[in-house]
């Protein structure tokens, strides 16, 4: 199946991501504590603990630090309790956004959320208002010249559900998020690398904004990223 370029745009993102490392580390602290609370401390039993504790690898963690924080969110040492939250809403060009929180402080959170979207040209939406425009589903990204036969003979025998050539060269890997570690692992294992991998909100179809409007979608997208309590950002602008 042919799919639209998104390389650039990952490699935008990746770059502007290298650039915000500390926050990263907090993000991904966040992460490890809440999927520790809610399924133990042990990775082997708990998925979700082991994806956080690759995205802390990925991102250089130390191990110390994330022991600690595993230890710090099982009752070993004093945490904080975090609740995820997640806003719906609107950017330039009626582009689609939902923006995952964690958050010790409801009412600070969407005070900030909202203030973000309102001075940026968006608009905060109700639960629902755009989360129909995305799939939840597990994705893995490879670099064009990859063997795009290979990535699909593989990916599909361990239980992908869609492999997608993009117009670029660059390769894409959906699975259900049940069995993205599974898939993620078989390809690994056949010496395919992603240069993405994770379990996201992708969109369904996306919007074409070039110039000004691209420039302020971006402004928005990153005030929103560089809240406090933000985990991930997700949107269908195609900048």
């Amino acid at each position: 199946m042919a799919g639209h370029s998104k390389w650039a745009n990952i490699q935008h993102r990746k770059g502007r991501q290298d650039e915000k490392r500390g926050k990263i580390w907090t993000r991904i602290i966040r992460e490890i504590t809440v999927a520790a609370r809610a399924g133990g401390g042990d990775p082997s039993a708990n998925p979700r603990l082991r994806l956080a504790i690759d995205k802390a690898k990925a991102a250089n963690m130390p191990a110390d630090r994330v022991k600690y924080n595993i230890d710090k969110a099982t009752g070993n040492q004093e945490g904080v309790n975090y609740e995820e939250i997640r806003y719906e809403g609107y950017g330039i060009g009626g582009a689609a956004i939902i923006v995952d929180t964690m958050t010790d402080n409801r009412v600070r959170t969407v005070a900030e959320v909202r203030h973000a979207f309102s001075k940026h040209g968006g608009n905060m939406g109700t639960e629902g208002s755009v989360a129909f425009q995305f799939k939840h589903c597990g994705q893995l990204i490879f670099a064009p010249g990859t063997s795009e036969d290979k990535v699909m003979e593989v990916a599909l025998e361990a239980g992908a559900e869609d492999v997608i050539a993009d117009e670029d060269g660059a390769i894409e890997v959906l699975t259900a998020p049940a069995d993205f570690e599974a898939v993620k692992n078989a390809l690994e294992a056949a010496g395919l690398k992603p240069e993405v991998a994770g379990v996201t909100m992708r969109a369904e179809n996306t919007i074409e904004l070039s110039g000004d409007d691209a420039e302020k979608m971006q402004k928005l997208l990153d005030v929103i990223e560089d809240l406090d309590d933000v985990q991930d950002v997700y949107h269908n602008a195609s900048l």
